[in-house]
């Protein structure tokens, strides 16, 4: 009888273990707004700016980061004041600032330097890789920007950084 009894306590504690929690939804594929990408020439077309989900993600952004890090992109632009490479933390953009333009220059590289990434980085990290750099120059809200680093750092956490308005630069000659 007390077998009886305890089972509709049973079933109600195995239905709230099942359905009682929502789990954080981490995204795991690209945005289907990274086909609008694929030209090279993307950022010289005048086309509408293509939006970053990942941008609204903290997670995503970490994980920008941590891609940084790991493709050392440090190694060109240190950590976004740039050195042989362009600086990432100020209001001059050369090739454009919206997401689709900073994907373009990942995944295609741009003269002068900038190497292409696209076949060697997944198009998912790409897309982190590309919120963290906006995440740099206080693009994205402060709520989902990295607000630490993992190691010791001169700047500012990102999520401390006054929003930069972007400015587009001339862009170089390219040499022959």
């Amino acid at each position: 009888m007390k077998a009886r009894e305890l089972m509709p306590a049973l079933c109600l504690l195995v239905l709230l273990f099942l359905f009682g929690c929502e789990r954080e939804q981490r995204p795991t594929r690209a945005p289907a707004a990274a086909s609008a990408v694929a030209d090279p020439s993307y950022a010289a077309s005048g086309k509408t700016p293509v939006s970053n989900r990942y941008e609204e993600n903290a997670y995503a952004v970490s994980q920008g980061k941590t891609w940084y890090r790991a493709y050392n992109c440090n190694g060109c632009h240190a950590q976004g004041g740039g050195d042989i490479g362009p600086p990432l933390m100020d209001a001059k953009w050369r090739y454009g600032s919206d997401p689709g333009a900073i994907y373009a220059s990942i995944a295609h590289g741009r003269p002068n330097g900038m190497p292409a990434f696209g076949e060697h980085v997944p198009e998912d990290q790409i897309w982190q890789l590309v919120a963290y750099v906006r995440s740099m120059s206080g693009q994205l809200s402060g709520s989902v920007a990295p607000n630490r680093g993992d190691n010791l750092q001169a700047a500012p956490p990102e999520n401390r950084r006054k929003k930069e308005t972007p400015t587009h630069e001339a862009t170089p000659a390219a040499e022959h």
